[in-house]
């Protein structure tokens, strides 16, 4: 499981049968205080794959600098380079997306007021948790 932001635009393409793929580069960072009390910052960069319908809707609504959180497998490809030498990448396997906050696109409309991702069919993912009045009940518990 990740939250990060998207590197740049995915790259999707199309492979025999018409099965389509998208990738996708994202930022995972990590903030935190080292032993003099100074704030350091890492970040990580993670490759990541999906298939047919995810990649549908990656293609539509995800670009630089969008809010992901993804859910997927680690998977190690290895291959042979031109030069001969043998290569390894490890990538997630995205399993389930699900868009946070605003879509980059979708952050103003064409008269310039904060669309927001009502714009580009997107609604966000998070709402604030509704005010639950304190009632006097025999529950037991």
């Amino acid at each position: 499981m990740l939250i990060g932001n998207v590197g740049k635009d995915p790259e999707v393409r199309y492979l025999e049968g018409n099965s389509k793929v998208a990738s996708f580069r994202i930022a995972t960072s990590e903030r935190f205080r080292d032993r003099e009390g100074r704030q350091k910052e890492i970040t990580e960069w993670h490759t990541v794959t999906v298939w047919r319908g995810l990649a549908d809707i990656v293609e539509k609504y995800v670009r630089k600098g969008s809010l992901l959180y993804v859910e997927g497998r680690l998977r190690n490809r290895t291959w042979t380079d031109r030069n001969g030498a043998e290569k390894t990448v490890t990538e997630i396997a995205g399993d389930s997306i699900e868009l946070l906050g605003k879509t980059p696109a979708a952050q103003t409309d064409a008269a310039g007021k904060d669309g927001g991702n009502e714009s580009s069919g997107i609604k966000n993912t998070w709402k604030p948790m509704p005010d639950i009045p304190e009632t006097d009940d025999d529950l037991p518990f």
